[in-house]
């Protein structure tokens, strides 16, 4: 019930007037806009005052002010598609493949098709503003064989700028979808809304120039080879005819006209920065710091406090926003800090604190299982990995933690095997969060799938002895080995033997049936097709460098969520009167220096070291390529920022041998 009433709460009150504000101003910024498109495009270097009367002349028209309507119809229907389509987490396509499929979705097609006519309605404005040869679709023209009645003959200046106006919309559209355009990054300097506005101005002018330069480019290539069909289309159509006289400029001298290219230019320009602009505006409101309270005097604003509103997923907007209201408030609010360690009323219960502490664990113990689960498939190759190779190794991490008895008595929190909804979900207002399957995350329920992923992913049962534990990415759980069994029976699943049991006789496996063997051989047969083909392979491959993005894609709340707990917890050293912070202490220890070692671990991966080159020619944010980086130093910085606080008091912690020697290794300034 909480859940449902908050995300309305929050969508009513919050994210729909934040989008109504981005529109409004949008609104009232078009006017000006287009006031700088007319001068531009009748400006005249030999009659500037002439140029200036007739842009006031047409400012004032009855065509301007109706064109005027139909724009901010346009950005009102921008506004909503924004609205529609963001989110927090961008959907990185890991294979050209799944890229083409993002871009054929029906979802993306409907919007690639509204794009279209919202840009033959901009570019129908822009004829009507520019006027002259551009005006009207058809003209009266004498016809071919002398007769002297006039007849009606198509513009094909026109339709050329109506033609390019769908062209830049359609461009926009898939561009949106490569560049994701869609997704929405919070920054990490916190500035009044018009300083953002005024610093991404200068880049949003010169993305629109650029993108509009390209566009036309690539238009008036497809227009040489591709005219002839829509102009045979419309005269039909329409019942115009084809003016004889008039050059076709479907053809290298009709294209090659400076004023038509100029023409073109600008108005590609208008329209993809009115648009750029409104996807400026939507993003700078929708970021903008929330504050919540810490916690309610009234049981009907509870599901506002920030302790309940982080363990709510819907919209992920809403999540987002309270994991960075909680990273300020972590550094810069002693007071809302204080209510953070407070106690409840009656009871005693440190019950803020417990639900933000183990909420941002649970994020950070998630995001180590899915490191783990990335690189065994990815050290595997995707193969299965026989079971004689993970149980049989015994590596140095899954000896310190099996032998000692200081890992048995540290507290561990028991929610480290909770998986919460916010991995890899896309944030639509108003709509159900359905998750995103990962492109490189094993299907567990496949028989082909790898059996070390099975135990890693497999619910914990309560009396199993790695109930509730926090452990190293390199331990697998397993249970208790009373003596050596063979490969082929841990492999094939069969049951263990007990100490108690009587040996039974050795059972030949069931063999497969006829049909199996022969689809199974048909299926081998059709992969080492496939797997000859240039083609087949280059849309199939998987691109590591986009799988670790997408790895990564939501680490800003993994980012957030350390640097909320590890303030609180250097905060706590001088504020927490009660202690409520030391008794969660070395489950928050042990949860960043397992997370710290799977994060070092990916980056042993040839293809996560390399730092990707920001694009800075579209409007799309690509800070998500740098997530991983941003992690792993802020991961390190709140050890250390622990360490720092605390000293040689971390001593007294319990936890294991290898957690001591690499928390040591901080607290010499070695890490």
């Amino acid at each position: 019930m909480f859940s449902a009433e908050q995300s309305c709460w929050f969508v009513r009150k919050v994210i729909c007037w934040r989008a109504a504000a981005s529109i409004a101003w949008a609104v009232l910024l078009l006017p000006p806009i287009t006031a700088v498109f007319v001068i531009l495009s009748k400006f005249s270097l030999l009659h500037p005052i002439q140029t200036i009367s007739e842009c006031l002349s047409l400012l004032t028209s009855a065509s301007a002010v109706f064109s005027l309507i139909l724009l901010c119809g346009v950005i009102l229907m921008v506004g909503f598609l924004n609205l529609e389509y963001y989110t927090v987490i961008p959907t990185i396509a890991c294979s050209k493949i799944a890229l083409l499929g993002q871009l054929l979705h029906p979802r993306q097609l409907v919007n690639s098709l509204v794009h279209c006519i919202m840009g033959i309605i901009v570019a129908w404005c822009c004829a009507i503003t520019i006027g002259g040869r551009y005006e009207t679709l058809g003209y009266p023209c004498a016809q071919s064989d002398g007769d002297s009645s006039p007849q009606m003959c198509l513009n094909e200046y026109h339709l050329i700028l109506l033609l390019a106006g769908a062209f830049v919309g359609f461009s926009y559209s898939l561009l949106g979808v490569i560049h994701n355009m869609n997704y929405v990054s919070f920054h990490t300097v916190q500035q009044y809304k018009y300083l953002r506005f005024k610093g991404s101005l200068p880049l949003v002018v010169k993305c629109s120039a650029t993108q509009a330069l390209k566009s036309v480019r690539n238009y008036v290539v497809v227009y040489l080879f591709l005219g002839y069909i829509p102009k045979a289309w419309i005269c039909k159509t329409l019942n115009l005819h084809l003016n004889s006289s008039a050059h076709p400029l479907d053809s290298i001298a009709g294209l090659l006209d400076f004023s038509l290219l100029y023409h073109l230019w600008i108005s590609a320009s208008f329209l993809l920065f009115t648009w750029h602009i409104t996807l400026l505006l939507f993003r700078i409101f929708v970021t903008e710091v929330y504050s919540f309270p810490v916690q309610s005097s009234f049981t009907e604003d509870v599901h506002q406090c920030l302790p309940k509103v982080l363990t709510d997923n819907q919209p992920m907007i809403l999540k987002f926003l309270a994991l960075q209201d909680l990273a300020l408030l972590s550094q810069h609010s002693p007071s809302r800090r204080c209510e953070v360690f407070s106690l409840s009323q009656p009871g005693g219960h440190p019950h803020n604190w417990n639900a933000i502490s183990k909420e941002c664990m649970s994020l950070l113990a998630d995001l180590t299982q899915r490191l783990v689960a990335y690189h065994d498939t990815v050290a595997t190759n995707g193969r299965a990995k026989s079971l004689s190779t993970g149980s049989e190794r015994k590596t140095s991490s899954e000896t310190s933690v099996t032998s000692g008895t200081d890992d048995l008595m540290s507290p561990r929190p028991t929610f480290l095997m909770k998986t919460p909804a916010s991995v890899f979900a896309r944030s639509i207002v108003g709509g159900p969060q359905s998750p995103l399957t990962a492109p490189f995350t094993p299907d567990l329920d496949s028989p082909f799938a790898s059996p070390a992923l099975r135990r890693l992913t497999a619910p914990v049962e309560q009396c199993s002895p790695w109930f509730g534990t926090v452990q190293s990415p390199h331990v697998m759980r397993r249970g208790p080995k009373l003596w050596s069994t063979s490969t082929d029976s841990q492999v094939n699943g069969s049951p263990q033997s007990s100490p108690a049991s009587v040996p039974s006789p050795k059972q030949e496996p069931s063999k497969p049936s006829l049909l199996a063997q022969f689809l199974q051989n048909r299926k081998e047969q059709v992969k080492n097709f496939l797997a000859k083909r240039v083609l087949i392979m280059y849309l199939f491959n998987k691109l590591p460098e986009a799988s670790s993005q997408a790895l990564f894609a939501d680490s800003q709340a993994h980012i957030w969520a350390l640097e909320g707990l590890s303030y609180l917890v250097q905060a706590s050293f001088s504020e927490d009167q009660f202690g409520v912070v030391q008794t969660t202490l070395p489950s928050i220890l042990s949860c960043m220096l397992v997370l710290q070692e799977a994060v070092d671990r990916h980056f042993k991966l040839p293809h996560a070291s390399s730092k990707p080159v920001r694009s800075t020619g579209s409007m799309g944010d690509s800070t998500y390529k740098t997530l991983r980086f941003a992690l792993r130093a802020t991961l390190k910085t709140a050890i250390y920022r622990i360490t720092t606080m605390f000293g040689n008091h971390l001593n007294a912690i319990q936890m294991s041998a290898e957690h001591r020697k690499r928390l040591q290794q901080f607290l010499e300034y070695k890490e």
